[in-house]
């Protein structure tokens, strides 16, 4: 009784510090970017000028090309991501095929950005750059579509591991009791597996989502690094993580220093807010599941 006592108090302050960890680094980087909240207020979220020079600051730039890079690699992963949980977790459960694929993939989860950012930088950008002169339109190579590919590619293993171990947990009578029913193997994934998994997918996928809005060395490798609004798919940009990587050494004057903190604290809101809304939808697959 004593023992589970002191283990249920051991659980209690763990969560307690994760709860103070997050409230604390809202508040440091909350009270690091007053002077920028005081000088610019909400002009800065919105605002499309970022001048280090003349003092004038606005971070909607980098805002647009993080939820551009970030959801555009959601969407081009999804169907690799899927087609690979379902491979693993119900074609390919055991064998030597099996665990080339798994490792192969937990190895795309395991290379370091940076490497990412060189593959990129050497290799799909100059395909980029080729596809950009047929099209004819001005053949930077880097931009939104090259840092959107990388980052798909760095994407895919979390979404794809989570949801294959979601699609081995679908009770094997429910999958016997389809097929017994007439159904084909397509049929049962379609009608069995994915409801039942849906919400376990859909929390990979919010989990990629993160790792891509938070991801700095390979986009800014590969994305120009432009401080203005892309006007297209093929335009160079700026994230948020990104021009915080290039600019934070740069930042002498104070100001300067607090809108560079100021955008790592509406990363830090955006990505809260992403995650809020994720998990309300993944409680509503699970409810009406």
């Amino acid at each position: 009784m004593i023992q589970e006592k002191i283990f249920q108090n051991t659980l209690y302050i763990s969560a307690f510090c994760v709860v103070a960890l997050l409230i604390a680094i809202f508040c440091t980087l909350l009270h690091a970017s007053f002077p920028a909240i005081k000088e610019f207020g909400m002009h800065f979220v919105y605002g499309k000028v970022w001048d280090p020079v003349s003092g004038e600051f606005g971070a909607l730039p980098f805002l647009v090309g993080t939820l551009l890079t970030s959801f555009l690699a959601l969407i081009i992963s999804i169907p690799f991501s899927l087609a690979i949980a379902i491979l693993l977790g119900e074609y390919l459960k055991k064998g030597v095929v099996a665990t080339v694929l798994k490792s192969a993939v937990e190895l795309l989860a395991g290379i370091p950005s940076i490497i990412y950012g060189f593959w990129g930088l050497f290799v799909l950008a100059p395909i980029v750059r080729n596809m950009e002169i047929q099209l004819g339109i001005i053949p930077y190579g880097v931009g939104i579509l090259t840092a959107s590919l990388i980052l798909s590619i760095m994407i895919i293993p979390y979404s794809a591991s989570i949801g294959r171990e979601v699609i081995r947990l679908v009770p094997a009578d429910l999958k016997e009791a389809a097929l017994s029913l007439g159904a084909t193997r397509f049929e049962m994934i379609k009608k069995v597996i994915l409801p039942y998994a849906r919400s376990g997918i859909f929390a990979g996928i919010l989990l990629s989502l993160g790792r891509a809005l938070g991801e700095t060395m390979a986009v800014t490798m590969v994305i120009g690094n432009s401080n203005f609004l892309p006007k297209s798919l093929f335009s160079p940009a700026n994230t948020m993580a990104s021009v915080i990587a290039n600019e934070f050494a740069e930042a002498t004057e104070t100001l300067y220093l607090a809108s560079l903190v100021e955008i790592g604290l509406l990363l830090f809101v955006v990505t809260m807010i992403i995650n809020i809304v994720g998990r309300y939808i993944i409680q509503k697959m699970s409810v009406e599941t």
